[in-house]
Formats: C-alpha cells, sequence, structure tokens
C-alpha cells in the first residue's frame, strides 16, 4: 500500500468496499426503521486494509468505541465510516454538524495516516476531513456497487 492513503483508493479495497457495502445493507436503509451501523478502516503490520465493525447504532445515533492515539489494537486507524440509512424527509443525507465536530474535535483521531470519516448514504459517500470540512466523494452505488 501506498502512502499517504488517499480517501478514494481505501475505498476502492476490497475488504474495505465489501465491509461498507454490508454496513449499509445491515443498516436497513428506507424511509423508516433504519439504524446507523459503522466501523474503523485500520492499517494491519502487513500494509493491508481491514475492517473494524462498531456495535450496532440505533436510529441516527451510533457509540464509537475507545480508539485512543489514533490506533486499536496497535493498529494504526486510516478512516472511520458510519450510515445514515433513514432516507425519510426528516434526516439528513449529508453529514451533520455533530459528525463534522465529532470528527474535528477528537484529539484521538489525529494520526499520520487518518483520512477521516466515510458516512455512507442513499445517493453519495461523503468525507469528513479531519478539519470538519465535508467531501462528496462518489455516489453509493458506484463505489459500493
Amino acid at each position: 500500500m501506498k502512502h499517504p492513503l488517499r480517501p478514494l483508493d481505501i475505498l476502492r479495497e476490497p475488504a474495505v468496499r465489501s465491509a461498507l457495502a454490508a454496513a449499509w445493507e445491515e443498516s436497513n436503509p428506507g424511509l423508516i426503521g433504519g439504524h446507523e451501523e459503522g466501523g474503523l478502516v485500520v492499517l494491519n503490520d502487513d500494509e493491508k486494509l481491514s475492517v473494524l465493525r462498531w456495535p450496532v447504532g440505533e436510529g441516527s445515533r451510533i457509540k464509537v468505541p475507545t480508539h485512543h492515539g489514533c490506533a486499536v489494537n496497535g493498529r494504526p486507524i486510516v478512516a472511520t465510516f458510519h450510515t445514515h440509512p433513514n432516507t425519510g424527509p426528516d434526516f439528513l443525507q449529508e453529514p451533520s454538524e455533530t459528525d463534522r465536530r465529532g470528527v474535528r474535535d477528537d484529539s484521538e483521531l489525529k494520526g499520520a495516516t487518518f483520512v477521516g470519516e466515510y458516512v455512507v448514504a442513499d445517493e453519495m459517500i461523503y468525507l469528513v476531513t479531519p478539519s470538519g470540512a465535508v467531501r462528496e466523494l462518489d455516489r453509493r452505488a458506484d463505489l459500493l456497487g
């Protein structure tokens, strides 16, 4: 894996793409009844990426597990992700201000390899950068299949 890691290259890795697609499906997307799913993308000793899933969220909330020093079990975190499965008119698809602040203000997500948090929504995959800025990356269906 070449460094620095780029957000779209991370999403093109089969293990990451598969895990985000599964999280989207498992979050029960639709007008009602969805719940957030999420996880961490980490860099293994062999330079390959793997995904560690978080406990299931409730509705439009999810709890992020402890991640001291932008690492889990000694493996650097390169990205975090969560879904926005509720597609009704009362729900945001793009990252919320809470999402943006959560990434920007988390002092434990300031590692050299961390690119930000992916927000997987119905139409689009967004990236919340470490500074809290939001970028549209591409259509979810195009990136995840």
